[in-house]
C-alpha cells in the first residue's frame, strides 16, 4: 500500500490506523510509523517540516523529522538547549501554537532566530496520559501557510501520546 495515494480527506483516519497499528512500546520510543505520519502531516499541511522532539535533562532532543528534499535543517539526534528552544515556549505558553507569521516573534525576540526563514509555524505538546510532557509535535515552512490547520498536529500529538503512555501503569 503507499500511503502518499490516500485522499486528503482520509488523513486523519490513516494517522489514526498508522499509530493503532504501531506496536505498545513501554518506554519513550517512538512507534516505527512515525516518520511516515510526519510526512503525510508535513505534506497535507504544505509544510516544509515536520518533527517530534522529546524534552530529556533539561534539551530538546530532536526524534523523528520529514522535510522538503531542498530544505533540511533539521536531523533526528540533534539537540539543544530546551530553554532556547520554541517548542519550550509553546509549551510555557509564551508562544501560540499556531503562528501565521512566524517573523515579527523573531524579530522582536520573541522567538529565537534559528538562522533559517520560518513562515507559519504549528507546535503542540506530546502530553502523556500522567500529564508529563514527552515533547513536541511541531511543522514549519520557510513561507506563509495561511490555511495551516493546528487541530490536525493537537489529533495528531493526541494519538502519539497515547501510544508513548505506559499502559495499565496507575501515574506513569
Amino acid at each position: 500500500m503507499h500511503l502518499l495515494d490516500y485522499n486528503p480527506d482520509d488523513l486523519d483516519l490513516t494517522i489514526t490506523e498508522l499509530l493503532v497499528a504501531a506496536s505498545d512500546s513501554s518506554d519513550d520510543a517512538l512507534p516505527p510509523v512515525v516518520p511516515a505520519v510526519l510526512q503525510l502531516l508535513r505534506k497535507r499541511l504544505g509544510m516544509d517540516v515536520a518533527f517530534v522532539s522529546q524534552f530529556v535533562d533539561g534539551r530538546r532532543l530532536i526524534q523523528a523529522v520529514d522535510s522538503t528534499a531542498d530544505f533540511s535543517p533539521l536531523a533526528p539526534g540533534m539537540s539543544d538547549p530546551l530553554e532556547e528552544s520554541w517548542c519550550q515556549r509553546v509549551v510555557e505558553g509564551r508562544l501560540p501554537e499556531k503562528i501565521d507569521n512566524a517573523a515579527p516573534y523573531v524579530a522582536s525576540g520573541k522567538a529565537p532566530d534559528p538562522g533559517f526563514p520560518i513562515g507559519t509555524h504549528l507546535s503542540t505538546p506530546v502530553r502523556l496520559a500522567n500529564g508529563r510532557v514527552y515533547g513536541t509535535l511541531c511543522c514549519f515552512s520557510r513561507g506563509v501557510q495561511a490555511d495551516a490547520d493546528i487541530e490536525r498536529l493537537r489529533y495528531t500529538a493526541n494519538l502519539l501520546a497515547e501510544k508513548l503512555s505506559p499502559h495499565g501503569v496507575p501515574g506513569a
